[in-house]
């Protein structure tokens, strides 16, 4: 028997102990033996809980006690978590983790001190909740060489934008239904801004290439600006519209972006509606495979935690190797990262976007949308898109094509 602590009894640390108790045959069919749930680290108390007799409010409890082989923090936030899951490695206790925020910051670090401290360091339900996309980058893809990761990785953002094409409601009104049900956060710039999104990306990246991608270094740009106008262009020419988390490699570098895409219908990712996440990955081999499934929610996000517990379990007193160092990945200047551009501008202003980008713009019309300009630009560089578009005074904004 294994005994195993959780740190932080939320809605995620709770689900962890609730796949344990509902599914604990299993789990012990995975790992090889059986896995009990010794403590949970909480400020609170949980009078009535099956668990409450296990809740301790001090850290130290879990860390000096030889027992306990394996932390599951889900806790959230850099501190205290970081100081917790820095003290359990040194300790040589596995940590798994479904904390993104911490992972993007400093998962090369926890990585690195977990294999001095032989053991293992997880994460893979920080990105796309309980997809199991980590694990089949480190294990199943391992020997292709994968040049492309294109993903809707929050929930959030794509039940807004699934509810404004399919209702025609405004931004407002559909964010204000997504708190409402739970889905968006009372202060919802996380995921509305994109930086969810950024630091999903950044873990993923940072996968990808083998080094330290950091969130701030990656340009990223929201869904607070995108109008049923732009919609409704969307539809006329067969598009959807979608927050993507991208990485790119090419002859040009590498590089890293979170922005709207309009996606033709026929790509498998404008097909992904509501609070699920989807990922497309590309290798040289492969071609692109899909990896679909709930990227938020309690169970979803709990069940990836809890595959890394048995991982953990599994392997211990050994590390488990993941792709990711302190290096830092040298990321190209977007500037040359090339696709076409969807671009609305008024009416009359008609003369000066041809000016600006020139003949082999596509115009766009729809029924819905009267007094515009609206075209599609040839394949352009960021940086002519912006030098071009800035030109235009009056633009009511663009969005990139995938």
């Amino acid at each position: 028997m294994v005994k195993v602590a959780i740190l932080g009894y939320g809605t995620v640390g709770s689900g962890v102990a609730q796949v344990l108790d509902t599914n604990s045959s299993e789990v012990a069919i995975s790992a090889g033996q059986e896995v009990s749930l010794k403590y949970i680290l909480d400020l609170r108390e949980f009078p009535g809980d099956r668990h409450e007799q296990q809740v301790v409010h001090d850290i130290n409890v879990i860390l000096d006690d030889p027992e306990i082989q394996v932390i599951c923090e889900t806790m959230g936030g850099i501190e205290p978590a970081f100081s917790f899951e820095k003290s359990a490695l040194m300790k040589g206790k596995s940590v798994c983790t479904s904390n993104k925020e911490l992972v993007a910051a400093h998962g090369p670090e926890l990585v690195e001190l977990a294999k001095v401290h032989h053991c293992s360091y997880l994460f893979e339900a920080s990105v796309g909740g309980g997809i199991p996309i980590l694990r089949t980058l480190n294990t199943s893809l391992k020997h292709e060489k994968i040049d492309a990761i294109t993903g809707i990785l929050n929930g959030t953002t794509n039940y807004i934008l699934t509810k404004m094409d399919k209702e025609g409601a405004g931004f407002a009104t559909v964010l204000k239904e997504a708190q409402e049900k739970g889905y968006a956060e009372r202060k919802p710039e996380a995921d509305i801004e994109g930086y969810d999104a950024c630091r999903k990306t950044a873990i993923l990246a940072s996968l990808m290439s083998g080094q330290y991608v950091s969130f701030e270094e990656i340009e990223t740009e929201g869904i607070t600006k995108i109008t049923q106008e732009d919609f409704s262009y969307a539809r006329s020419f067969g598009m959807a519209i979608k927050l993507l988390g991208m990485i790119r490699k090419n002859e040009n570098g590498f590089f890293t972006i979170v922005a709207p895409f309009m996606i033709p219908l026929e790509h498998p990712l404008a097909s992904v509606n509501k609070v699920f996440n989807a990922i497309v990955v590309h290798g040289n081999m492969l071609g692109n495979t899909m990896f679909y499934g709930k990227g938020a929610g309690k169970e979803a996000t709990a069940s990836a935690v809890v595959g890394d517990l048995i991982d953990c379990v599994i392997h211990a007193g050994s590390h488990i190797d993941v792709n990711m160092n302190a290096e830092h990945a040298r990321l190209s200047d977007n500037g040359s990262f090339v696709h076409r551009f969807f671009v609305r501008v008024p009416e009359e202003d008609a003369d000066a976007a041809l000016e600006a980008f020139g003949d082999g713009i596509e115009h766009i019309t729809s029924d819905e949308v009267a007094g515009e300009f609206a075209f599609v630009t040839d394949l352009i560089s960021e940086k002519h898109f912006h030098e071009a578009y800035q030109k235009l005074d009056r633009a009511k904004g663009y969005l990139r094509l995938l």
